[in-house]
């Protein structure tokens, strides 16, 4: 990271760091040369050696008669390459906001992308994006001396697609019917989950049979082609490939190119442009599906039971587990932390007190406050030099249990990993003071993003709102211990850098004291996010986070709070007399997007009611509720959800 007043001198180098949480050196350097031209170079992943460059990805041309000899990023937040006869080239000839009310900084992050970011001083907005060097990591070619316009996009690996995402920043995504390599490397390569076709001696041929297509709209992979022919429609040209035991994929617009395995430089454009069609196996084609879970097992327990019989098959799955435990029993844990203290029974970093007052400077800057304490901002060192910042929250209402219990608490939430869940990196329990350490998520709480003006992009909501769903999804019924969360609210939703939902606070009610359980928000006396059954003296089951999303759901169609008193509006009781009246557009005035896509606002609008039916028994489980968003579950009609209270939607749009 580069602040204002620092450079980078002739033969240095700015290294990004290997992973979004690993600050280990990566394969990105941005490099002043001897030549004095500044470039973005890209290293061998395999042994990321200063010598081994794979080619350079940005260059600034500052070289020959008149050299680079220094980069300056100044006071005023400009950044240059300096040149011997003291002439400036600017990186970017603009910056928006002075120095004079505002921080500068400047990152290479871990994909490869250069950012500069401005922060207003003495505010809490955030870092906001101001410039990045290159414009889009996931386009073919940047026109460098050494990349040769062969570049490709950087960022992911081997069949896996990148998508450029808030702040010209990627992100990787896996093509249907293929899996991640390394799941904890999003942007590594993909893998079939099916059997990979071959060539026999004597033909080439494929048995058409057994293999299909799946369509990549909008996307293209632009190197590896064997063979391209100019005068095929789309059917004749996927029909070439189905015949072909070479192809793996076929790019067509107006000209159909054959690929071949590993597809590389996947990219998806919104704008537009090829689509690309991968063979793969059918799944109705004998084949076990190796790449889901379970899958593989079922099928050898499956052949097993007709070729050994009934007792031999029971033999024979007795053997495969007893191995499958001892082979993970071997498997090293590569996710601990480094540190002074760890738990290595909780694969957790134990913090003492005194380390979280240093990394928090005794606890100044505050994030936030909610019914399980205060959190704060915090820097903990890695290694080096290195750097990452955390969440600490200070667990001030939790109940005095005995050390035992509140670790087999805290272990149980460590031990969740989902990519719509805040991680959990460790904890500190030292007399009276118990605090939980958080990953930091920079782009602050839904609640921040949701009520802001201009609204998000509807696109953007759809997608939170579809993960969030998934995220209480996976603590209801997907981990090993079902969690409920009781405190379902956008400020307990945190965004990451580009925007993808993280829910936060999960597993935390435990920790509560009996006496609190019922006051997890302040909007008792008032339709909040609180289910009924907080004040039924009722069960407390799934159903109450069931509830809780449906109100959030609403808050993200409309982008409105849940009870604006400014407006005497209760958005659960307005939601639902504009549906019964037939006028959800007056939920969405000036929203162009939305009203552009009236349908879905419907399906949500009437999903979010079910959620919310004061009658737990009536609302939809978790698992039903993601199928409704994403359209593979029929939605009725809702009853009204509370039959003895009305509010109708004239009556809140007048005030």
């Amino acid at each position: 990271m580069l602040m204002m007043m620092q450079g980078i001198e002739v033969g240095r180098n700015l290294s990004s760091r290997l992973t979004e949480t690993s600050f280990t050196k990566g394969r990105y350097r941005l490099h002043l040369g001897n030549d004095g031209d500044l470039r973005l170079l890209t290293l061998n992943p395999e042994t990321l050696l200063e010598s081994d460059i794979y080619f350079a990805y940005y260059a600034s041309n500052t070289k020959n008669q008149n050299p680079g000899i220094q980069l300056v990023f100044n006071e005023s937040g400009y950044m240059y390459v300096l040149q011997r006869n003291n002439s400036r080239f600017y990186l970017k000839q603009d910056v928006p906001v002075s120095s004079k009310d505002f921080y500068h900084r400047a990152v290479l992050h871990f994909d490869g992308v250069f950012v500069q970011y401005y922060h207003p001083k003495g505010g809490d907005g955030g870092w906001r994006w101001a410039w990045s060097q290159p414009e889009n990591i996931c386009a073919k070619g940047f026109g460098t001396d050494l990349a040769a316009n062969e570049v490709g996009n950087l960022a992911c690996g081997s069949n896996n697609i990148c998508i450029l995402g808030d702040n010209q920043r990627p992100r990787c995504e896996c093509p249907e019917r293929f899996v991640l390599s390394d799941p904890s490397d999003s942007y590594g390569d993909c893998k079939p989950d099916f059997e990979m076709h071959s060539c026999g001696a004597k033909s080439n041929q494929t048995d058409v049979s057994l293999y299909e297509f799946v369509t990549l709209e909008k996307t293209n992979w632009p190197s590896g082609d064997y063979k391209k022919y100019s005068n095929y429609n789309e059917e004749r040209c996927k029909a070439s490939c189905l015949n072909d035991c070479f192809c793996a994929a076929v790019v067509f617009r107006t000209i159909c190119w054959k690929k071949k395995f590993p597809l590389s430089y996947g990219h998806r454009s919104p704008t537009g442009g090829s689509d690309t069609f991968i063979k793969v196996r059918k799944l109705t084609a004998g084949v076990p599906n190796t790449g889901r879970r379970g899958r593989t097992r079922d099928w050898l327990i499956i052949t097993c039971s007709v070729l050994l019989g009934t007792s031999a098959l029971v033999n024979f799955i007795l053997l495969y587990m007893k191995r499958n435990k001892k082979r993970m029993a071997k498997k090293p844990n590569q996710r601990r932390y480094t540190g002074a203290a760890t738990a290595h029974d909780l694969n957790l970093r134990v913090f003492t007190y005194r380390e979280l007052v240093v990394a928090t400077g005794d606890f100044v800057e505050e994030l936030g406050r909610g019914a399980f304490g205060i959190v704060y901002k915090g820097v903990l060192k890695v290694s080096g030099d290195s750097e990452v910042s955390v969440a600490v929250k200070k667990l001030d209402r939790v109940a005095q249990e005995s050390e035992k219990e509140f670790k087999n608490e805290v272990k149980v939430i460590g031990q969740i990993h989902h990519k719509n869940l805040v991680k959990l990196i460790g904890f500190c329990d030292e007399e009276q003071s118990r605090m939980i350490v958080y990953e930091f998520l920079p782009n602050g709480t839904l609640a921040s993003f949701l009520f802001r003006r201009p609204r998000p992009s509807w696109e953007d909501r759809r997608r939170i709102a579809v993960e969030v769903a998934r995220g209480i999804l996976y603590l209801h019924e997907e981990c090993s211990e079902q969690i409920i969360h009781c405190d379902i609210k956008p400020q307990n939703i945190l965004l990451d850098e580009y925007n993808n939902p993280r829910i936060s606070d999960f597993g935390l009610a435990k920790l509560l004291m009996i006496n609190q359980t019922h006051t997890l928000t302040n909007i008792r006396g008032t339709k909040g996010y609180v289910a009924t059954e907080w004040f039924r003296n009722s069960p407390i089951t799934s159903k109450v986070d069931v509830y809780s999303y449906g109100v959030v759901l609403l808050e993200i169609v409309c982008c409105k709070k849940a009870v604006d008193l400014e407006d005497n509006v209760i958005l659960i009781d307005w939601a639902y007399d504009c549906f019964r009246q037939r006028r959800l557009k007056d939920l969405i005035k000036e929203d162009l997007e939305a009203l552009d896509n009236m349908d879905l606002v419907e399906r949500y609008v009437k999903i979010a009611i079910w959620c919310i039916q004061e009658e737990p028994g009536k609302r939809p489980n978790m698992r039903k509720v993601t199928q409704m968003l994403e359209g593979v579950a029929q939605v009725n009609d809702p009853p009204n959800p509370s039959p003895y209270n009305t509010f109708t939607c004239a009556e809140s749009m007048s005030n």
